[in-house]
């Protein structure tokens, strides 16, 4: 874009070199270029289109009651949030209901219906998850183990029904004479303590009082 000075030269008009800066001065004081005028337009434009959607939106709000739609707008807001609540809820006690579902793994229950009750207790006591792990679990049990000990396995009294079965089966392994029936003198040879122990409370008919 050519400026002032040399649109004035081709009209055979030229201004004197010492008046040059003065003229420039003077005369961007005074007009503007096209594109100065275009840009000013564009302005006006865009900012008459936002004032004529601003005045639009407005228009949506007569005969609103600030009052409701701001009761209105709390209300949402408090959904929102307690629906958020309940999902993080529902997130929990499913890990919560997986933690507990492994640890039960390793503790034997008298019944199903036993197992079923202790979780239940253990899920209403208020004890907390925490990575991965539920807290005071252990206490917990110990104490419903005090309580109601006829919902778990007596781990010792199968172990020991368990070894007591191996003396009396026939085809242990042990010597029995060939009858399967285990003798006073095999009991006797038995080494470990407490296999010898069981065997003796399988077999009380063969000890008798003073032996």
């Amino acid at each position: 874009m050519q400026n002032i000075e040399a649109i004035l030269k081709q009209f055979g008009l030229e201004v004197p070199k010492e008046q040059s800066e003065d003229f420039r001065k003077v005369f961007h004081e005074n007009y503007k270029t096209v594109k100065d005028y275009e840009k000013v337009e564009s302005d006006r434009d865009k900012w008459k289109g936002q004032a004529e959607t601003a005045e639009e939106t407005l228009k949506r709000f007569d005969g609103v009651d600030l009052e409701t739609m701001q009761a209105e707008l709390d209300t949402w807001k408090q959904k929102a949030e307690t629906a958020e609540n309940d999902y993080k809820q529902k997130i929990y006690d499913r890990d919560f209901s997986d933690a507990l579902k492994t640890e039960m793994e390793s503790i034997k229950f008298s019944s199903e219906a036993a197992k079923k009750a202790v979780m239940t207790e253990i899920k209403e006591s208020g004890l907390k998850l925490k990575d991965g792990k539920i807290l005071g679990l252990s206490d917990l049990i110990g104490q419903i183990k005090e309580r109601d000990a006829s919902a778990f396995v007596d781990e010792q009294s199968e172990k020991a029904k368990q070894q007591a079965a191996r003396f009396t089966t026939p085809g242990t392994g042990r010597s029995t004479g060939g009858t399967g029936i285990m003798t006073k003198d095999d009991i006797m040879k038995i080494k470990d303590p407490s296999e010898r122990q069981a065997a003796i409370a399988q077999n009380l008919n063969l000890f008798g009082k003073g032996e």
